[in-house]
């Protein structure tokens, strides 16, 4: 195993495991990805994301059907990085930074490396409802989303201000 210095061997949420080619991976094997929840990108939305092109919407540079995302900046549909990379090229061109995927509706900032939870990011839902009815004809099922007591102190609502 490769030198772990600076790991605390009281601290065993973070695995260190090594690949092949003796690169670590932390985390790996996990398959779990935690979604941040927040980001610092988010005044790059479009002010308009009640219309959206729908989920069969093909990729605006090579007409592939599948596997496109949404540019949340200025709405074209661009596919993954597992097809063309289209949207993948227009983030590092353009700089729009956050996507939407036709695939699961998942929300992937290019800036942070990261994936975004829509349902917890108020400024994500509504773009997120709209994807999900276009797709699924019918409202998502949005988890309830609890708020801690340092969320209350940041502005998040309580029960008792219900």
């Amino acid at each position: 195993m490769a030198n772990q210095a600076g790991a605390s061997s009281s601290t065993p949420l973070e695995l260190i495991f090594e690949d092949d080619e003796n690169d670590l991976i932390y985390g790996a094997g996990s398959g779990w990805v935690e979604a941040r929840t927040s980001c610092d990108h988010l005044a790059s939305l479009s002010s308009d994301l009640a219309q959206i092109p729908t989920p069969d919407t093909p990729c605006n540079r090579c007409q592939h059907p599948t596997e496109n995302w949404l540019c949340l900046s200025c709405k074209d549909v661009l596919c993954s990085r597992f097809v063309n990379k289209h949207m993948l090229q227009h983030s590092q061109q353009i700089n729009h930074c956050l996507a939407l995927s036709y695939s699961d509706l998942s929300v992937w900032c290019f800036a942070c490396d990261s994936y975004l939870d829509a349902q917890v990011i108020m400024q994500l839902r509504p773009v997120y409802e709209t994807a999900y009815i276009l797709k699924f004809g019918e409202a998502p099922p949005f988890r309830s989303v609890e708020c801690s007591k340092g969320d209350q102190a940041e502005g998040g609502a309580s029960s008792a201000d219900s």
